[in-house]
């Protein structure tokens, strides 16, 4: 039973009440009838600046109530939403812009320059707020990607702005109470807080995340189902009081978005049990994806689960498929064929003629169809003719104690082609030489010596956002000007 997104507040509000709390953030709650009446208004505003049926409207605002009044708001002119992070310096967003041609801005900053915007404080008046009965969204989504290459792209979804909200997807339920503690900008807590509220939950979002206010919501909110990155998941794990907090109500941990370090996810595993914890793998694209609970990846550690919807291979340097077992690019092609889930705006996919897609990940498949991942292609290190992961080296760093996030580039050698470098953040209290003095021994245990980091780089701010993501091209091209420019930044890797 497929209902516009637009219609989702009233028809929850109908059936559960107009005065059941729908959204929480912090102190703020939202109901069912005060997210349907506030959309209403927003969608006659909205109209009245010159949002049309088929354009796409920019929303550059923080994790908040208000958020959600303006997504719906949006798809009850017909429009589709695209959010972006409110904090985009001003090139990035003027890329993104200009390819989106947007005919509202809502938030963002001043120096976006959009043509016609709104702040992020609006608040239409003299507006009814009776239901608007307006066209379907032709496509309920349209999110930004590209920022690790430094060519923003923006991916619009084909699925028409209709959900059913009996039918939740990834395990969740009717009725669900949810966490998302990921930035709105990001497609799996746009995806994910929607789906929830599409199936009539409750949905409990952090405006920034932090690891034990996470805990608390949990316990306090008695959650059901929540979706972490794993810097989250690590952050939370080394929180000295962890035990303290009763999280017994959590049905559903999935975790995606980010490469899972193996020890980490057996200790979550340990501590809350296979069958809480799922992963999944794919992209914003939607060609096909994987989920894998935890009770089958225990008997195949590292993996991220078969493709049930559409079809996945492994090819090789010469474009040709390559058999079980053997590591190369994986393509990826949707089930109803290619563009039927998405289109670039700002880019061309890599297809091959007979429809396969390559998002630039490195892996392999094995004999029964399961995935292993190794790294993105864009991201890998040539080191003396090896090849190197900066996901396999990053895992083994974040198990030590006293790194919080990391992240591994190549940087230029003359002898070798490449030199691994390793930008990191430490805990506060801990002692910077000694951490570096005993990462040789360490890595030891977990990587080969080819693998451990020849130079180290200490910084105090976090080089992965709140989703997990890093920059990675970002950083390394920046640390390359460096060194062509003579700066010295790098530690010297201790020798053993």
């Amino acid at each position: 039973m497929l209902i516009p997104m637009a219609d989702v507040p009233r028809w929850h509000a109908d059936r559960n009440g107009h005065d059941t709390v729908a959204i929480v953030h912090g102190e703020e709650t939202l109901t069912w009838g005060q997210l349907e009446r506030r959309a209403n208004a927003r969608a006659r505003a909205f109209a009245d600046l010159g949002v049309r049926p088929g354009d796409f409207v920019a929303v550059g605002l923080p994790n908040s109530n208000v958020f959600y009044e303006n997504t719906f708001a949006i798809w009850k002119c017909g429009a589709t939403p695209c959010s972006l992070s409110y904090r985009l310096p001003r090139g990035e967003a003027a890329a993104i812009l200009e390819l989106l041609k947007p005919s509202l801005v809502i938030g963002g900053e001043a120096d976006w320059n959009a043509p016609k915007s709104v702040p992020a404080d609006f608040a239409p008046q003299g507006y009814s707020d009776e239901p608007v009965l307006g066209p379907l969204a032709r496509y309920w989504k349209a999110m930004t990607s590209g920022g690790s290459t430094g060519r923003p792209k923006v991916i619009v979804d084909h699925m028409p702005a209709a959900t059913d909200p009996k039918v939740p997807p990834l395990v969740m339920h009717e009725y669900v109470k949810l966490l998302n503690p990921g930035p709105l900008y990001h497609n799996a807590p746009f995806i994910i807080s929607h789906s929830a509220l599409f199936a009539g939950g409750l949905l409990v979002g952090m405006k920034k995340f932090d690891a034990e206010e996470a805990m608390r919501l949990i316990e306090k909110n008695r959650i059901e189902w929540v979706n972490f990155v794993p810097t989250m998941m690590n952050r939370i794990w080394a929180l000295p009081n962890r035990a303290t907090f009763d999280v017994s109500s959590l049905r559903v941990v999935f975790h995606m978005a980010a490469p899972m370090p193996q020890w980490l996810k057996e200790q979550w595993i340990d501590w809350l049990g296979a069958e809480r914890i799922y992963e999944l793998y794919g992209g914003t694209e939607r060609q096909a994806a994987t989920v894998i609970p935890g009770t089958e990846w225990v008997k195949r550690k590292g993996s991220v689960g078969r493709v049930e919807i559409g079809a996945a291979k492994v090819v090789g340097e010469d474009g040709r498929e390559l058999p079980p077992g053997e590591t190369g690019e994986i393509y990826l092609k949707a089930a109803d064929g290619p563009g039927t889930t998405y289109h670039y705006l700002g880019a061309e996919p890599k297809r091959t003629v007979d429809g396969w897609e390559s998002l630039g990940d490195i892996g392999r498949i094995d004999e029964e169809g399961y995935i292993w991942l190794a790294d993105r292609r864009s991201d890998m290190i040539l080191r003396g003719g090896a090849n190197v992961y900066p996901a396999e080296v990053e895992a083994a760093l974040m198990a030590h104690p006293d790194i919080v996030t990391c992240a591994v580039v190549g940087l230029p050698d003359a002898d070798l082609g490449q030199s691994i470098h390793a930008v990191l953040q430490l805990r506060e209290d801990a002692d910077a030489s000694s951490t570096l003095a005993a990462l040789p021994t360490f890595l030891a245990d977990r990587i080969s010596k080819p693998k451990h980091p020849g130079s180290y780089e200490i910084v105090s701010d976090a080089v992965r956002d709140d989703a997990g993501k890093v920059r990675r091209t970002m950083l390394r091209d920046e640390r390359v000007r460096w060194v062509e420019d003579g700066r010295d930044f790098r530690i010297a890797a201790p020798r053993t």
